[in-house]
């Protein structure tokens, strides 16, 4: 029985922008060429996480329960998921951003991000995070697990001015903004439940019509390069 290894990385934008690529990736074995990823973005990601570690949630957000970021970027994975109509089995395996130990006993599940977060892209994350929530709750054997998660989120930095301190240092500030998503175990097996169905196809699905790396492969092949 094949068992794909999923990454919720790609659960938000992969999936949607090209079905063919995304099968390709994982059954194939045929990546995209990797695009840049400018590193500011990293790096104030990385400063929100220290900064919020050991932190009460309500330096966040009033609207979480009172508790603790309690843990940075950790690696997750889940046991093998079985669904009804599939020969083959997946994995969820990633990296999450922090975790949140609530007053009560429960957990919290959190994505830093620097951007103003749409609809439709909250959407898009929603499914990476209840991909990590569901891997903390349903672990492979000896796996990092936590268990159960009521919360999980976006806290967004959205930059929106510039100050400096004479000629060495300067600051960016802006809006911070709590983008809560509601634990849906059922939304994610259904989700994962239309991957496998693409994934068990014999051939690549049709290239979406937006793909750039689709449109570059077939033009080369056109040109016989």
């Amino acid at each position: 029985m094949t068992n794909y290894i999923l990454s919720p990385s790609d659960f938000s934008f992969l999936w949607e922008e090209c079905k063919r690529c995304f099968y390709l990736k994982l059954v194939r074995k045929f990546n995209r060429p990797s695009s840049p990823f400018p590193n500011i973005f990293g790096i104030i990601d990385r400063e929100m996480r220290a900064y919020f570690m050991w932190k009460e949630t309500a330096a966040m957000t009033p609207d979480l329960p009172p508790g603790l970021m309690i843990f940075g970027e950790k690696w997750v994975q889940s046991a093998p998921i079985h669904l009804d109509g599939h020969t083959a089995t997946c994995t969820i395996r990633g990296k999450l951003d922090a975790v949140l130990q609530f007053d009560d006993g429960s957990y919290g599940v959190i994505d830093f991000k620097t951007s103003d977060i749409k609809a439709v892209s909250l959407q898009l994350y929603a499914r990476q995070l209840r991909a990590y929530a569901y891997a903390l709750e349903h672990p492979a054997p000896g796996k990092f697990t936590l268990s159960p998660i009521s919360h999980m989120g976006l806290l967004a930095f959205t930059p929106e001015s510039y100050t400096a301190e004479g000629t060495s240092r300067s600051m960016l500030s802006g809006s911070l903004k709590w983008h809560p998503i509601q634990p849906d175990d059922e939304s994610l097996l259904s989700f994962l439940d239309e991957v496998l169905t693409v994934l068990e196809l014999p051939e690549p699905p049709a290239a979406d019509p937006k793909c750039e790396w689709c449109q570059y492969r077939e033009a080369s092949r056109q040109n016989g390069l």
